[in-house]
C-alpha cells in the first residue's frame, strides 16, 4: 500500500493547507470508508449522491485514521487531526493514485470486457503469482473510485498489477486507462452489455477501445481475434503498439481448441503457437477463451508453460462467478453476481456438461441493460433451455418471468416456477431438491441472488 508523507501527498494532489508541523508524518494506506478504515491511513471523503464522507470526519479518527483530504468547498471542522484542502475529493484520490502508479516500477496489465474481464483477471493474476510479486483488483472495484484504490493498495515492490476496468459509460474506460498508464491492455470481448445506457453496439466498442488511449508507447494490446467488429476496430486505430489476438479461430496468434470439462474444471488445447494441453480450474467453456487471453499475456511477459500450467491449476477466484459451492448433499453453482444472454447461455452450456448430478435445477433472475429488446430477450432463454438436461426452472422478477413462460410450454409435467419473492422461492426450491443435485442461481446484481444461495447453504434434503 501506499507509504508517503504529507507533505509528499499534498506535492501528490497539488492540494494545500498543511501546517509544517506535519511534513513528515507518514500515512500507511488510505480509505474512502470509515466502517473499514485502518490504523495511521489517509482518510478521503467522498461525496455522492446520497452521502457526503466529510460528514463521517470523527468516525474515521476515532477508527484509526491520522490525516484526511478535505473539498476546500465544505466547512472546516475543529478536529486533531492534519487536513490537505484539495478542490475536489474524489479527482484528488485518482490523481494520487495515478501519481503513486508513476512512482513504481510496475507492470500494469489492464483488463476490460463485456463479458470475462473479472475472469481474465483472476487467470492471469494466478498465472503471473507463480513467477513474479503480483497484485490485483480486488473484487469489483473496477471504476472511477475503484481502480484509483487498486492501484494505492499495491505494495512499493510490486511487479505486476492486473487492474479491472468496467464502465457504464463513454470516457469511463479512458479515465481509468490513463490513471493505470497500463503496459499490456486485454480486450476480452466486445458485446451488446450496456445497450441501455450507451445505445448502440458501436458506441460499446467505441468504449472498450478506450483502453488503448492510456497504454503506453511500446505496450501490447490483446484482444478477441475471433470479433470482426474488434479487429476491425482495431485496425482503424493504425496503433503503434504491439498487438496479439486470441480465440479459437485459426487467424489468431494464440488459437485455442476446447477438449473436455468435469467439475474440476476444463481442459483445452493451445494448437498455436504451440501444441498444449492445458486444464484450467475453473468451471464453463467459455472460460477457455478468458484463459487464452492470459496464457497470450503471460508469454509475452515470459512465464514458462509450466509456470501457466501451475497458476492455472490454483486460481483465487473473485467471488459468486461460477462458484461451485458444496452444500450439505448438494451443490450450488453461484454466478449471482451478475447476467446477461452471452454469460447466462455460457452458463447453461455448463450445467448442460455436467454428468454426475441426478438432478439440475436453475434459478434465473432478471437481466437488465438488454436493451428495448429486453421481453423477446427473456423468451429466447426460456425456449432454449434444454429439457432433456434441466429438471426444474424457478425465476424471479418481471423480465424473468418471460423465461418461466416459454419454458412452461416446454415441460409435460409441472417443473416450471415464478416468484416475486425470494423467500418464496427458497421455500419452493427446499421441496423438489434431491440429494446429488446441483442448482444453478444466476441473475442481475441487484437482484441480490446471493441471498438464495445462503439460505440454501445449510438446508439438508431428505433421502428421495
Amino acid at each position: 500500500m501506499i507509504k508517503r508523507t504529507l507533505k509528499q501527498i499534498q506535492n501528490m494532489v497539488k492540494g494545500s493547507g498543511l501546517d509544517n508541523e506535519y511534513n513528515d508524518r507518514l500515512i500507511e494506506g488510505v480509505s474512502i470508508d470509515t466502517r473499514t478504515i485502518k490504523k495511521n491511513q489517509l482518510y478521503i471523503p467522498i461525496i455522492g449522491e446520497r452521502f457526503n464522507g466529510h460528514d463521517f470526519i470523527v468516525n474515521a479518527i476515532e477508527n484509526g485514521a491520522i490525516a484526511a483530504l478535505w473539498d476546500k468547498k465544505q466547512p472546516i471542522p475543529e478536529v486533531d487531526i492534519p487536513l490537505i484542502l484539495v478542490d475536489d475529493t474524489v479527482k484528488a484520490i485518482q490523481e494520487l493514485s495515478k501519481e503513486y502508479r508513476n512512482q513504481l516500477n510496475t507492470i500494469v496489465i489492464g483488463v476490460t470486457g463485456s463479458n470475462g474481464k473479472t475472469s481474465t483477471k483472476d487467470i492471469l493474476a494466478s498465472i503471473l503469482k507463480t513467477k513474479y510479486k503480483t497484485h490485483k483488483t480486488s473484487g469489483n472495484l473496477n471504476n472511477h473510485l475503484g481502480v484509483p484504490l487498486t492501484l494505492l493498495r499495491m505494495e512499493e515492490d510490486t511487479e505486476m498489477a492486473v487492474v479491472e476496468m468496467g464502465m457504464e459509460e463513454l470516457g469511463e474506460i479512458e479515465l481509468l486507462s490513463n490513471l493505470a498508464s497500463p503496459d499490456v491492455a486485454i480486450i476480452t470481448n466486445s458485446t451488446d452489455v450496456h445497450i441501455n445506457t450507451l445505445g448502440s453496439v458501436e458506441n460499446i466498442l467505441k468504449a472498450k477501445l478506450e483502453i488503448v488511449l492510456g497504454l503506453k508507447e511500446n505496450g501490447l494490446l490483446a484482444y478477441l481475434g475471433d470479433s470482426p467488429a474488434l479487429r476491425e476496430g482495431v485496425e482503424k486505430l493504425n496503433l503503434k503498439q504491439k498487438k496479439i489476438t486470441f480465440g479459437i479461430e485459426s487467424k489468431n496468434d494464440y488459437m485455442v481448441k476446447f477438449l473436455y470439462s468435469n467439475e474440476d474444471g476444463i481442459s483445452f488445447q493451445l494448437e498455436k503457437p504451440t501444441d498444449k494441453t492445458l486444464h484450467l480450474s475453473m468451471l464453463g467453456r467459455h472460460n477457455m477463451y478468458n484463459a487464452s487471453a492470459a496464457i497470450a499475456v503471460a508469454r509475452y511477459l515470459n512465464v514458462s508453460y509450466e509456470e501457466i500450467q501451475e497458476g492455472m491449476a490454483v486460481i483465487e477466484r473473485t467471488g459468486m462467478r461460477n462458484e461451485l459451492i458444496h452444500a450439505k448433499g448438494f451443490d450450488i453453482l453461484n454466478d449471482a453476481y451478475k447476467s446477461n444472454p452471452i454469460s447466462l447461455n455460457s452458463a447453461l452450456e455448463t450445467m448442460y456438461l455436467f454428468k454426475n448430478y441426478k438432478q439440475k435445477i436453475l434459478v434465473l433472475g432478471d437481466m437488465f441493460g438488454t436493451g428495448e429488446n429486453e421481453v423477446r430477450i427473456h423468451e429466447k432463454i426460456g425456449e432454449e433451455i434444454n429439457t432433456e438436461e434441466i429438471d426444474y426452472v424457478f425465476t424471479i422478477g418481471e423480465l424473468a418471468e418471460n423465461i418461466a413462460k416459454k419454458a412452461r410450454l416446454k415441460y409435460k409435467e409441472n417443473r416450471v416456477f415464478s416468484f416475486t419473492s425470494k423467500k418464496e422461492l427458497v421455500e419452493k426450491l427446499k421441496e423438489v431438491i434431491k440429494e446429488k443435485a446441483i442448482i444453478l442461481i444466476k441473475g442481475s446484481r441487484v437482484i441480490h441472488l446471493e441471498e438464495v444461495v445462503e439460505a440454501l447453504e445449510s438446508f439438508e434434503p431428505k433421502l428421495k
